[in-house]
């Protein structure tokens, strides 16, 4: 036994090394850093990312060992609180109230914690911690991960801490699952299955879901679990998991009418009914007369009130307010315009490719969801992480490319009003622009 460890030690001891140095600087990222402080975090992510590069470049086929480490590096996290985000207070808050069968769409914080006899654990602290923009309105998270909150809120006993180990214990597994549908996805369309590991080892990926408590992981787990049930053509339990990850979260909503041509007529509404029939499902437990109307107006405002790293929209605001519109007008306007705008870009990528192929209908998700994020005023580092997803199905690179340069986007989080800076947003966009275009030329003189 001492042999082979000399052996594999000798083999291995650079990756091993990086490796090391890796999990030192996700210790620090979780337990050392404050957000305020924009130059060690760039740091450190740039670092980490580096490292990405170099592990998946030494030990590709290593699969275990990038599997373990992987898995390591989010376990550093088991403990830490969140330090980039504060949506976790109202994670835990809504899963104290699905605990007590309190109704999450029909009650706002704001309200209950006027209550005398609220039942939620360490209500206040939440309350404080979610902030004023979260205690105002009403959930908007959709009802499987509502349930997941409750869950955690059951398991995590009547601790803050408690309750965030439990929902990184559960995303840290939703990223397992991952790893293993991805990678026989990836064998099915006949592309290499080291590519998982761009999304299994990639900073932004192990930092915003098990380290800031983002639950895109869950909905990629449902989500990549799904195509995978497409490639070996047991479309009706992929139509039940595609359901699942539509009630984590809503994005995989947008490439619904892509399976029209996929399928044919007949198949594509049978895989439309059973979508729609789980979904009821889900959200049954928690409809009243008031749901859609709360829901629709709390998810309305993402269109037409919040902004944040955004790369087309920055550009229409500043030559707006050249010709003195006011910005909280125009991005009213802009917030009823690119709903439209998206419609037609999935009716197009819809129509005119050839999405029989599930190669093509990943590829045409992909295009949906960049042109989407290049459009939208709220750009968050996590949304990314689809991109980076649906990317290594693919033959384009370019959202790793966009994972690395989002760290700018971070140096809002450094000032107490969240100002951000337009440059590191131009060079952060210009940067995903240059390397898109490259790609696309590089593989239209290919074909």
């Amino acid at each position: 036994m001492p042999n082979r460890l000399i052996t594999y030690w000798k083999l291995h001891k650079v990756a091993i090394l990086l490796a090391l140095l890796s999990l030192a600087f996700y210790s620090t990222f979780a337990y050392h850093l404050e957000r305020t402080d924009f130059v060690k975090l760039l740091t450190l992510f740039s670092a980490l990312f580096f490292l990405c590069f170099k592990l998946i470049q030494f030990e590709k086929w290593n699969f275990k060992f990038l599997l373990s480490i992987g898995i390591l590096f989010r376990l550093i996290f088991l403990i830490a609180e969140p330090n980039l985000s504060q949506d976790f207070y109202r994670f835990i808050w809504d899963g104290g109230l699905v605990k007590d069968f309190i109704n999450p769409y029909l009650n706002l914080p704001d309200t209950l914690i006027e209550q005398s006899n609220l039942v939620i654990a360490n209500a206040q602290e939440l309350y404080v911690g979610m902030g004023s923009l979260s205690a105002r309105h009403y959930s908007n998270y959709p009802p499987l991960n509502q349930l997941i909150f409750a869950l955690a809120s059951l398991f995590g006993g009547k601790t803050i801490l408690g309750s965030i180990v439990a929902m990184r214990s559960i995303i840290i597994f939703a990223d397992v699952g991952i790893f293993y549908f991805g990678r026989k996805l990836l064998k099915n369309i006949n592309q290499s299955p080291h590519l998982i590991f761009w999304y299994f080892l990639n900073p932004l990926v192990i930092i915003e879901l098990t380290g800031n408590l983002h639950f895109e992981g869950v909905m990629l787990f449902f989500f990549v679990w799904a195509l995978y049930l497409l490639s070996i053509h047991k479309w009706q339990w992929a139509a039940v998991v595609y359901a699942c990850s539509i009630s984590v979260k809503l994005v995989p909503l947008l490439f619904l009418p892509l399976f029209l041509k996929h399928f044919n007529l007949k198949k594509s509404i049978s895989f439309y009914t059973i979508i729609g029939a789980t979904s009821l499902l889900l959200f049954a437990p928690f409809y009243s007369s008031e749901f859609i109307s709360n829901y629709s107006q709390t998810i309305g405002l993402w269109f037409s009130k919040f902004e944040f790293n955004a790369g087309l929209w920055n550009g229409i605001k500043h030559i707006g307010i050249h010709l003195d519109v006011k910005p909280w007008e125009l991005i009213k306007t802009y917030g009823k315009i690119t709903p439209v705008l998206t419609i037609i870009l999935v009716l197009l990528f819809t129509f005119l490719r050839k999405n029989q192929k599930l190669s093509v209908l990943i590829t045409s998700m992909l295009g949906i969801l960049t042109l989407y994020f290049f459009m939208t005023a709220t750009v968050h580092p996590w949304y990314i992480i689809f991109l980076v997803l649906l990317t290594i199905f693919s033959k384009y690179r370019y959202a790793i490319v966009w994972s690395a340069a989002i760290v700018l986007s971070y140096y809002a989080y450094s000032l107490a009003d969240f100002k951000e800076n337009l440059w590191l947003l131009a060079l952060e966009y210009i940067t995903v622009y240059a390397f898109l275009i490259y790609e696309l030329i590089a593989y239209r003189n290919k074909t």
